[in-house]
């Protein structure tokens, strides 16, 4: 018991789940509304665009690098695809949409990759390139403008519910989107491969050491392209499913949510340096951001305070991170101190 509880102790996670639970039960004692059936899938379904996002966004971190234009390329491939639909006057379902737009994802996301694995360019300056051009194509080439009508299909996939839950008090009543589903099992298919194949280990071990893991036999080179085609796809989804909850396609509406997911997900443990960190203490981060965004309204708190309470976060994650690593080095030189004062 007590080693379990060492280790629960040294986990990010666990302080970060804490700080989950805190929080939300002072905003019920102060509202009463936190805990209610409505406002609990009012959260979840507010969590599953920045999931899908920040799922992409461990990913990356975990192999070293840092994307900031998955906003950028979501908008673009969920635009072009809406655009393209209506055009074509399409009448169908949700699978034409999804399948385009995992494809638009896929294309948008080899840009990136190609540029950062093969020509060995900086992933931070790229991504922010990249940013500027998928945006700027949109608003130049494409003329994007808001689209208030979407094509059937996605939108009454936007409006399907798994079901339905009412508030007994107020009788306000909250859906539970069926894209619940879908971020469900991209997490599942994530901690799959993170956990349980040769991928999700390259993964790790270039964001440990890039060098190191190419003389482990591991293709550094293929294992960041595909990463990034892999998190140009779940931007790509997450847009979809976004436009499809809204049912209506805004072009610019996801831009700017890359330093409030990058944060969530440092804030959960991942290691901004790479190498460390885990899908659990990633959602339990993007929790606590989608919190701070949606309930602090429970207490009355101005939308300007939830704004600073964000930037934060974010000053916090990025120094949670670094002190991190800065341990995980000193420890590593104690090591080798004491490694090389042995007789």
């Amino acid at each position: 018991m007590s080693k379990a509880l060492k280790k629960l102790s040294r986990q990010n996670e666990t302080y970060i789940a804490l700080v989950v639970l805190l929080l939300s039960f002072v905003i019920q004692m102060r509202s009463g509304q936190f805990f209610t059936p409505n406002n609990l899938v009012d959260l979840a379904s507010a969590l599953i665009v920045p999931g899908l996002f920040a799922i992409g966004t461990f990913m990356v971190l975990i192999s070293g690098g840092i994307d900031v234009s998955f906003p950028a390329l979501a908008s673009l491939s969920i635009y072009s695809t809406t655009k393209l639909l209506l055009d074509m006057n399409y009448q169908g379902g949700i699978w034409l949409p999804i399948l385009l737009v995992l494809l638009f994802g896929a294309l948008l996301g080899a840009v990136n990759g190609a540029l950062i694995s093969f020509f060995n360019l900086n992933a931070m300056i790229v991504t922010l390139g990249t940013s500027s051009i998928f945006k700027g194509f949109m608003q130049g080439a494409l003329n994007s403008k808001q689209l208030a009508v979407i094509p059937e299909g996605m939108s009454a996939f936007g409006k399907s519910a798994l079901f339905v839950a009412e508030n007994a008090q107020s009788g306000l009543t909250s859906r539970m989107p069926m894209a619940m589903l879908i971020l469900l099992a991209v997490l599942a298919l994530s901690w799959f491969v993170l956990r349980r194949t040769m991928y999700g280990r390259g993964l790790y071990a270039i964001g440990g050491n890039e060098v190191s893991a190419h003389r482990a036999g591991f293709n550094v080179k293929l294992i960041k392209f595909f990463l990034y085609v892999a998190v140009g796809m779940i931007a790509s989804l997450a847009g979809m499913i976004r436009v499809c909850m809204m049912t209506q396609c805004h072009p610019t509406n996801m831009l700017g949510m890359e330093m409030m997911i990058i944060a969530g997900v440092v804030l959960g443990g991942t290691a901004i340096t790479g190498g460390a960190g885990t899908l659990t203490g990633c959602m339990l981060g993007t929790i606590l951001i989608v919190i701070v965004q949606n309930s602090l309204i429970l207490l009355g708190i101005p939308t300007f305070w939830q704004d600073f309470a964000l930037g934060v976060l974010i000053i916090v994650g990025t120094g949670v991170s670094a002190w991190q690593v800065s341990r995980a080095r000193n420890r590593t030189v104690g090591k080798n101190i004491l490694k090389g004062a042995a007789p």
